[in-house]
């Protein structure tokens, strides 16, 4: 560009002097001329990207994968809530960035055990803060605790708290005081918890966000404290404890986090705001990586990973990921609540060629619902792909080669993965056991309400543990469960979950829980699928990402390089 405004300069130089402008005029037209060169010259330069200006501002930009459902921690549900969430509020504990051991780097800064293992004594910090300013208290940990609690809330989560004294019996309405429950706050910064029963993950637990604090003053004034309904989790209404503040909830679109000024540990927080991306399409966010608008994806689709493991460096990082994933039956539906019905369905399926042609990021085929190695545990029980075996029950329920069956609805969430796994699964179905089935897309908020509604026959599930331990994944299928949502329980299923909660000896826990799993597949009110693997992209000038079991990575230990 600047060698053609030369090149100009030096013919205007040679034009006759009776074509040249006056002398003032000629001055003003070389330096238009040479101004609106320098625009053309910088309209041509190319445009910053968000993650070139992210790096220099220390903005991070998440993509999140669907829009999250709430910012009401004790409603929160999904791993999406808990990605946004921890930005927001900070519970007891923290976790370690590269471990998940919890460590005192939360609102309590030490703690004692007592010698049954029965007593967690807390000490919380003078200067933890809420947004608004307000000291962070034990007292404001009992109200909270007590408000997942209540049975008008509907928290799914709420039994990840029956693990506390008592606090089983007050949900369920069998104790009426609610000073009977495990928690006392005798000063504002000593906070007791009593469990019913020793748990060794309870600090673990501590993190979920079942067990994060909220201000209830400022709930009330916006409607009932224990009203699902209450508007309160949104911009200008939140108010939270964590290392950042809630500015922006685009819907469908992000929401923007800032640094918190009130955090107590403010100046270790090297990010100036965060910016979550809601994207449903794998293919979509894929592309916003590639044109500089996210610094990490949540997710990457299949055809993908082979063209960005071939780049040098190579944007692809595929972690380690403690989570399964599995349809759900309603096992109340006509046809899907014969238990031969549902085996066969689990049988049929052929979860090598899942994981290994159409996912291709390292997933391991799930043949029970908990992963392998999940705090040293594996199951003794398994489901095998045996369509002999398939077709024989189905037969024996009536439905011989298929015939006579109906047509099978099975809802998955938008993605292009979900959708090439459903429609895999769908044709083995049909080759294998002769049955029609239908497949039914959603936006994953409908998809959500749907399965909580039981308004479904088979929906895609998955779940990823809430800490590292098979309970995390085996507690979701007893009767008091907010998220079992099939329909299905078993007395003795629940029985062997109670006795090893209270065992202290390893080797009998470790037969309850196996015993538990084989119900669980045996009456197979689920279909596990395939183990995961995080498979994203990852820009370079992220730091301090490190790989976890449960995908979890403190904000306030990331920052941006160059």
């Amino acid at each position: 560009m600047m060698f053609r405004f030369s090149l100009f300069l030096h013919r205007f130089a040679r034009l006759p002097r009776r074509l040249r402008p006056a002398r003032g005029v000629r001055g003003f037209f070389v330096l238009a001329v040479f101004a609106a060169g320098l625009l053309f010259s910088a309209a041509c330069a190319p445009r910053e990207t968000e993650v070139e200006r992210g790096n220099r501002a220390q903005i991070l930009h998440r993509g999140t994968g669907p829009e999250i459902a709430t910012l009401d921690p004790h409603l929160a549900t999904g791993t999406g809530e808990f990605n946004v969430l921890s930005a927001f509020l900070e519970g007891l504990v923290a976790e370690h960035p590269e471990t998940l051991e919890p460590v005192p780097d939360g609102v309590a800064e030490k703690w004692e055990v007592s010698a049954d293992a029965l007593t967690y004594t807390f000490t919380l910090r003078g200067d933890a803060r809420w947004s608004n300013g307000l000291p962070v208290t034990a007292q404001d940990f009992v109200a909270s605790y007590r408000r997942i609690l209540t049975p008008a809330l509907g928290a799914d989560c709420a039994p990840l708290l029956y693990v506390i004294r008592n606090a089983e019996a007050w949900h369920r309405g069998r104790v009426a005081d609610f000073a009977a429950v495990g928690l006392a706050a005798p000063d504002e910064r000593t906070l007791r918890i009593t469990l019913e029963h020793p748990a060794p993950r309870f600090l673990s637990m501590l993190t979920h966000t079942a067990f994060m604090p909220v201000h209830a003053p400022s709930i009330g004034r916006h409607g009932a404290v224990e009203g699902r309904g209450t508007a309160w989790a949104v911009p200008g209404r939140f108010v939270g404890n964590g290392p950042f503040n809630l500015a922006e909830w685009r819907p469908g679109q992000k929401i923007r986090a800032v640094k918190s000024p009130t955090y107590w540990d403010a100046g270790r927080v090297r990010l100036r705001e965060i910016h979550f991306h809601f994207i449903e399409s794998r293919e979509v966010e894929e592309r916003a990586f590639r044109t500089g608008q996210l610094h990490l994806t949540e997710a990457l689709p299949p055809g993908k990973i082979e063209v960005h493991r071939a780049r040098t460096p190579s944007p692809l990082r595929i972690d380690p990921y403690l989570g399964t994933e599995f349809y759900r039956i309603n096992t109340a539906r006509p046809f899907l609540n014969d238990q031969r019905v549902r085996r066969a369905l689990a049988l049929a399926v052929d979860r090598a060629a899942i994981t290994g042609k159409i996912l291709r990021g390292g997933q391991r085929p799930a043949r029970a619902f908990t992963p392998p190695g999940t705090g040293g545990y594996v199951s003794a029980a398994w489901v095998p792909d045996d369509p002999e075996a398939a077709r024989r029950l189905l037969a024996e329920a009536g439905y011989p080669g298929g015939r006579g069956a109906p047509p099978v609805e099975l809802l998955f969430n938008t993605s292009e993965s979900h959708r090439a796994v459903a429609e895999a699964v769908q044709e083995m179905w049909r080759r294998e056991l002769g049955l029609e089935v239908r497949l039914v897309n959603q936006e994953n908020k409908v998809a959500q309400a749907a399965r909580r509604g039981g308004r479904y026959e088979l929906v895609r599930s998955a779940w990823i543990a809430d800490f590292i331990d098979p309970v995390s994944f085996l507690g979701i299928w007893t009767a008091g469960s907010g998220n079992n949502h099939t329909g299905w329980s078993d007395p003795a299923y629940d029985q062997a979950l109670f006795q090893a909660a209270r065992t202290g000896e390893p080797a009998v826990r470790a037969a309850l829980l196996q015993r538990a799993e084989a119900i669980l597949l045996d009456a197979a009110p689920c279909i596990p699928l395939y183990h995961y693997t995080h498979v994203f992209l990852i820009h370079p000038a992220v730091k301090n990402w490190h790989p976890t079991l449960l995908d979890h990575h403190p904000y306030k230990h990331v920052w941006l390089g160059p």
